[in-house]
């Protein structure tokens, strides 16, 4: 499945326009009306941008500088959680606070640096007059493109508690999924490591001993055993740098993994799998169908909608949405765009139409994606009771074919003194 993570959660990596930088940390010595010198570590997309915010405390910059590390999210930018930001911003506006007076209150109860230095960027620009969806635009590292769709079109419906909290419920299901597949590796993987860790062991510092044992009998060993005491040998003398290579191809591996998935070649190769090409057809459907359920509810148009998806989706179905876009702007239905370009099942085509009639497109999106992730909960765990016996059953036959070829001498040399 793609694995590759949604805009706005962890592990994103944003693509960011020309003209914005992402915030870079910044060391500053500020001198305090009483003319005392402190040192400040703030986020800026610039010098100057660094020394607004130190004069919004009431400093006065001595010297800029920036910080050692990585720019953007640094020490203090890891802390940044767009979901808990959404979640206390929502629970101060339900209680009653505006949206500057939210802002104010969750600066003040911040005490990471960074995190208030957020807080405060958003702060200026709205007392500045701007809107909120155009604050939130000026840092696009923190706030992904979906997140500030969802808060423009808020705006002109004057219902932000309610767009927070649809797509936190848009989060929650996300991560529900996520969670299931995420599960249902760790257990194999760790069988995985186990067993090649035995494996080893086995073949480094077991098979080397037996291996002198025999060499000293002078015995003819069988074809076999002989190979694999000399690999034995080899390993023993060698351990080290046997390691190292198992790391280092585990390294690459793991390198190539991830531009596959950036470039959506996981995908295309689990499509190949027979049995497992339609479940990653369906699980890219779903979180399609749940994006697009999410904005369309919270008042974007069916086009801005699909173009706000389009960084989410794989590269073949971007195509295909770009094109469902182009015929829905010439003036095609939804449902028959999406049926020309592969983008529906039998179900989702006719709940699509039912939504189209209702004016409830939204709402059956949604209940689409709802019943696709059900369909994908309910085979990832027959996978996993498949797959795990499997996975056992191969490991143990490795070790124990190790372990037969060891002893097959002795059962040789059992059977010539009987």
């Amino acid at each position: 499945m793609d694995a590759t993570a949604s805009p706005g959660e962890p592990g994103w990596t944003p693509t960011l326009p020309a003209s914005e930088t992402a915030p870079v940390q910044y060391d500053v010595r500020a001198l305090s009306p009483d003319h005392l010198i402190s040192h400040v570590t703030l986020e800026a997309r610039d010098e100057q941008d660094a020394r607004r915010q130190i004069e919004l405390r009431g400093l006065f910059a001595a010297e800029i500088r920036p910080a050692a590390g990585l720019p953007g999210r640094g020490r203090l930018g890891r802390h940044w959680s767009l979901i808990l930001f959404s979640q206390e911003l929502l629970a101060l506006l339900t209680a009653g606070l505006s949206i500057v007076e939210g802002l104010e209150a969750l600066a003040e109860k911040e005490a990471n640096d960074g995190v208030r230095a957020i807080l405060q960027r958003l702060l200026t620009g709205l007392r500045d007059g701007k809107r909120f969806s155009a604050v939130l635009a000026e840092q696009p590292y923190h706030f992904p493109p979906l997140y500030i769709g969802i808060v423009r079109a808020a705006e002109g419906t004057s219902d932000l508690p309610r767009s927070l909290a649809r797509y936190l419920d848009y989060r929650q299901r996300v991560d529900k999924v996520r969670a299931k597949v995420v599960s249902a590796t760790i257990y194999p993987a760790f069988l995985a490591l186990v067993g090649g860790a035995v494996s080893f062991f086995l073949v480094c510092y077991v098979v080397p001993k037996f291996a002198q044992v025999y060499q000293e009998t002078g015995r003819s060993l069988p074809l076999a055993s002989r190979l694999l005491m000399q690999w034995g040998r080899f390993a023993g003398a060698h351990p080290l740098p046997l390691l190292a290579g198992f790391g280092g191809a585990a390294l690459l591996a793991a390198i190539a993994v991830r531009a596959a998935l950036r470039r959506g070649g996981v995908g295309r190769l689990l499509a190949m799998v027979p049995g497992l090409g339609e479940r990653v057809r369906i699980y890219e459907l779903s979180r399609l169908y749940l994006t697009l359920g999410m904005l369309l509810e919270g008042g974007i148009t069916v086009v801005g909608a699909i173009d706000a998806v389009l960084a989410m989706m794989s590269a073949t179905m971007t195509v295909s949405l770009e094109r469902a876009s182009a015929s829905i702007q010439a003036g095609t239905p939804l449902s028959e765009a999406f049926e020309a370009e592969n983008l529906t099942t039998p179900i989702s085509l006719r709940m699509l139409r039912v939504g189209e009639r209702s004016g409830e497109l939204g709402a059956m999106l949604t209940r689409s994606a709802e019943f696709y992730d059900g369909e994908i909960g309910r085979w990832i765990e027959r996978f996993t009771k498949l797959f795990e016996p499997i996975l056992m059953a191969v490991i143990g036959i490795i070790v124990g074919a190790i372990v037969v070829l060891l002893y097959m001498p002795i059962f040789d040399l059992a059977d010539s003194l009987s």
